[in-house]
């Protein structure tokens, strides 16, 4: 259906496009299209769609037309807590800047129509003249004297609670609040408070209200978790009939310390040929969570597990997750098995995608693995000593299997992520960085080639199928890269039509200079975001033609939506009527997918930048070693050791007067010559940590 809608609405937008169209009437519309009588509500309802996301306007007289004929962009507008704004257009190159006087009303996320009244050096401004479609109905935030102050100080005004509306709620608690009326001509918005999540220094109540912040759903349903107490606790005899069977080939699964939901599990030999037989064993979640029932439809409104520091939110129940769709060590679990023949050079000659039931012989962790095989004299070999042998065979795929994407122009980013640990009141004591090793490469590079592998099946197959895709990046943004590198004396060939092979160049180019890092996070900035779409595009980033997500159903829902289609398609083939009822449903699933996946991704972050906040509270006056990660107008973004990265204000640069430039990114001094720019280490003292801003100032304490 979701098809039909969509060429239906393109009809529309192309006639409106024509050069010889003139504004008509709804009803001087639907004759001219020869819409049938009886599809005129239908018809009606299409283009109150297409103005309710601002791709179509009514004039004063009632007649359609597209908004840019009117000078117009309809868009998602997108508050900064200083007032001003971006208005973010689908198909728009560019933003349109909204100064804090034009907001008229509108509010952060909502979905707006803009008069664009001006274009400063090729950026458009403008007014919001109508609010669409309202984007936030309930904001989490402090209460304080008869407001609720927003956790997104995005949200530019506190909400107004009149007494009868507080719902108990005291100063410093923090609240959800449902806006029951919308700001305008200068007022708040008013609420009322739904939820009192606990007091502002309760444990667990920072993270709890980033949660509700980003609508993530804690609880499950009271249907879901009925039809949870019906799944057996093990797998019974019967679901194991007409299965493959593979409980007594040699696996192991590799995750980390922490990791209770376990999605994979991995076999690896040999053929006489020398060929590599390497399976990839992944959890059969649908099996358990069948289509339309409470569970999945649980599953599809979160559409993925939020990983929330302290906490996961999962997409699953827990007895799912951590429990018998879990891959656990020495019990029997039913699994779709990937069994792949791969020669010497990395080339997949065949595989074959089975229903099995497996049993993982050892639990084994990325530490763990990476000691053994950089370690000769791992205190870990002989406890696993059955497993080294599979794990040097392991380590030898991971290498030809890494050099053949090298080769093809697959972009490697080498970032050091961070672990907080936290104490008993969720508090954090330490942040520690976490490289990768050898051990997560090889989980890594062959979850890459089992998830290409069944994208290139399915594709010519020509079944309806989710692939995860990644476009390449606008020139407009490569081009400006090009201009930063410079500075640093690289280039980028091809800046307006790129291939992931320029990319790799300039990544290999800088390999183990001290702007590494930051040039790689400058790069990955450019870059746009991978999405899930029900059409192949391709992976950019990955120089993959074919690609998709199979590997994680525990935890990702478009894993869990392809499963089903291959097992439909293993189990017997999918007819006609499937296959139609999946084109017109896999493109919703794509997008709600990609939506949630970022949201929760937002989530974490917010998350994460909290507890570093909250870590650097506590070292106000020391002084860190960093790396200057970002040069903007207003400041020097420093990166220290332990990944906390903060600002030191323009304002702070109090030694000279120092002039910024944009195009090289880097501020220097009038009278000294003094250089600040990307790269650079530098000596920092810890000014200011602020947890409602989840801001941390930086002083520059001596250069380095």
């Amino acid at each position: 259906m979701n098809n039909v809608i969509d060429k239906r609405e393109e009809k529309i937008l192309a006639l409106l496009n024509e050069k010889t169209y003139t504004p008509m009437t709804l009803s001087e519309l639907a004759f001219l299209m020869q819409v049938p009588k009886e599809d005129n509500a239908l018809f009606a309802q299409l283009v109150d769609g297409l103005i309710g996301h601002g791709k179509v306007v009514f004039t004063k007289k009632g007649k359609l037309i597209l908004p840019e004929k009117l000078n117009m962009v309809g868009g998602v507008f997108v508050q900064n807590a200083k007032g001003f704004g971006f208005v973010v257009s689908e198909g728009e190159q560019k933003d349109t800047f909204i100064p804090a006087n034009s907001i008229n009303g509108a509010m952060h996320k909502d979905t707006v129509l803009v008069r664009v009244t001006d274009a400063n050096d090729g950026r458009p401004e403008g007014e919001i003249v109508k609010i669409l479609e309202r984007g936030v109905n309930l904001i989490v935030g402090t209460f304080e004297n008869g407001f609720v102050m927003p956790d997104d100080r995005r949200i530019g005004k506190d909400v107004f609670i009149r007494n009868e509306d507080a719902g108990g709620a005291v100063d410093g608690h923090k609240v959800v609040v449902k806006i029951t009326k919308w700001p305008e001509q200068g007022r708040n918005p008013a609420g009322q408070i739904i939820e009192i999540l606990g007091h502002t220094n309760d444990p667990g109540v920072d993270v709890l209200s980033i949660a509700r912040q980003f609508d993530l759903p804690v609880e499950f349903s009271q249907d879901t978790m009925q039809q949870v107490e019906a799944i057996p606790h093990e797998v019974l005899d019967w679901e194991t009939k007409g299965r493959e069977n593979f409980e007594n080939l040699p696996m192991i699964t590799i995750d980390g310390e922490d990791a209770k939901d376990i999605d994979d599990a991995i076999s690896l030999g040999t053929d006489s040929d020398g060929n590599f037989l390497l399976g990839v064993h992944i959890a059969d979640v649908a099996h358990y969570v069948a289509e339309k029932t409470p569970l999945d439809k649980d599953a599809y409104t979160r559409g993925t597990s939020a990983y929330l520091t302290d906490r996961v939110i999962p997409m699953l129940p827990h007895k799912l997750s951590n429990g018998i769709c879990s891959l656990n060590a020495r019990v029997r679990r039913l699994a779709l098995s990937c069994m792949m023949t791969i020669d010497r050079q990395g080339n997949v000659l065949q595989h074959k995608i089975f229903n099995a039931v497996i049993n993982v012989d050892r639990r084994m962790t990325y530490t763990i693995v990476n000691d053994i095989l950089k370690n000769e004299l791992s205190e870990y070999a002989s406890e696993f000593g059955e497993f080294v042998n599979m794990l040097k065979q392991m380590e030898t795929l991971r290498n030809i299997l890494r050099r053949k994407r090298v080769k093809r122009g697959a972009i490697e980013f080498e970032f050091t992520e961070s672990k907080i640990i936290l104490d008993d009141f969720g508090k954090p004591i330490d942040i520690k960085p976490q490289p990768r090793n050898i051990a997560t490469s090889i989980i890594e590079e062959f979850m890459l080639v089992c998830n290409e592998t069944v994208a290139e099946d399915f594709f010519w197959q020509d079944m309806p199928f989710l692939y995860r895709s990644h476009a390449e990046p606008d020139g407009e943004k490569i081009q400006a890269l090009s201009v930063v590198m410079q500075g640093f004396g690289h280039g980028i060939k091809g800046a307006k039509k790129i291939h992931s092979k320029d990319i790799q160049k300039l990544l290999k180019a800088i390999e183990d200079t001290p702007e590494e890092t930051i040039i790689s996070r400058l790069v990955l900035r450019s870059f746009k975001q991978a999405r899930y779409t029900y059409r192949n595009e391709g992976h950019f980033g990955l120089a993959a033609k074919y690609y998709c997500h199979f590997t994680a159903p525990i935890r990702r829902y478009p894993d869990l939506q392809i499963h089903r289609i291959i097992k439909e398609s293993i189990s017997g083939g999918i007819d006609a009527t499937r296959q139609n009822r999946y084109k017109a449903k896999l493109p919703e699933v794509a997008r709600h997918t990609s939506v949630t996946e970022r949201n929760a991704e937002e989530a974490e972050r917010e998350v994460t930048q909290l507890k570093k906040v909250q870590y650097m509270t506590r070292h106000i006056g020391k002084i860190f070693e960093g790396i200057i990660s970002g040069v903007t107008s207003w400041g020097i973004y420093v990166e220290l050791e332990n990944t906390v990265e903060g600002m030191v204000h323009v304002s702070n640069l109090d030694d000279d007067y120092y002039i910024f430039n944009e195009s090289k990114m880097l501020f220097e001094g009038e009278r000294t010559g003094k250089v600040y720019r990307l790269g650079d280490r530098l000596s920092v003292k810890v000014v200011r940590a602020d947890e409602q801003e989840r801001k941390i100032d930086f002083s520059i304490s001596r250069l380095n």
